[in-house]
């Protein structure tokens, strides 16, 4: 999030853990032009954070070069991170609140608005009552929140265990060549494009919205809700998916 160069999903100074092994994987053939791209971040974050130091280790110095590869992502076709975090910050140093909010197990949703735009949010809440409302969490900078302002409407869709890789694009820590719809079958609604294997989906009007700590508390009014059939819940817990039972 500009001006204060945070993650719009986690809160800490970007590029955090996540952030950075996602660059990974997308630039994993081209270390050059991932140096590249994050000087030029680097540039622009040392003009809008003063005199903030350490820029240079925080954008570039655990990019560089170590023998020749990209040490902890395999170079072969259909790479995979391995399961350690060389980038996790030790459990004695996380912040207490950050470490409460991952032991809270979330649903992950996907929210969408006409352009396309979307974003993969994990706390999402309905409300029942009279009109019924939806609340949720966003990044403001985010390219969803300046559709569904534009449109005055969204759609959220409850994601499952088989959507785990578009929940990951959609969240920006997995590369989407040709954007992030590109991918995938949607099924078009009113509110914005929802997956068409999703459990189902909720078309929002949009009400309000005010900042809430580092993100976007956005308030809406339910109108439309189509279910399919029951299907199994994607859940974030501890900064990882997992499934019930």
């Amino acid at each position: 999030m500009r001006p204060a160069w945070r993650c719009r999903a986690c809160g800490a100074h970007w590029p955090c853990q996540p952030a950075r092994l996602g660059l990974l994987v997308e630039y994993r053939h081209d270390r050059t032009a991932l140096l590249v791209y994050l000087g030029g971040l680097m540039a622009e974050a040392g003009e809008q954070l003063g005199g903030v130091t350490g820029l240079h280790e925080r954008f570039l110095g655990w990019a560089r070069a170590r023998g020749g590869t990209m040490f902890h992502v395999n170079p072969e076709p259909g790479a995979e991170i391995h399961h350690t975090d060389p980038f996790a910050v030790p459990a004695g140093q996380r912040s207490p609140v950050r470490r409460l909010r991952g032991r809270l197990a979330a649903p992950v949703t996907l929210w969408t608005a006409p352009g396309p735009a979307g974003l993969t949010v994990s706390s999402t809440l309905v409300a029942e009552g009279e009109p019924d409302r939806l609340l949720g969490l966003i990044d403001p900078e985010a390219d969803l929140w300046a559709a569904v302002e534009e449109a005055g409407r969204f759609a959220v869709a409850p994601l499952g265990p088989p959507h785990r890789q578009l929940a990951d694009r959609f969240a920006g820590l997995f590369p989407s060549p040709g954007g992030l719809f590109a991918i995938g079958s949607w099924t078009d609604t009113p509110y914005g494009p929802v997956p068409s294997d999703a459990g189902g989906w909720a078309g929002c009007r949009l009400d309000a919205a005010r900042e809430y700590g580092w993100g976007l508390l956005v308030e809406a009014t339910i109108e439309a809700v189509d279910l399919a059939e029951e299907t199994a819940p994607l859940l974030h817990y501890r900064g990882r998916y997992h499934e019930l039972g």
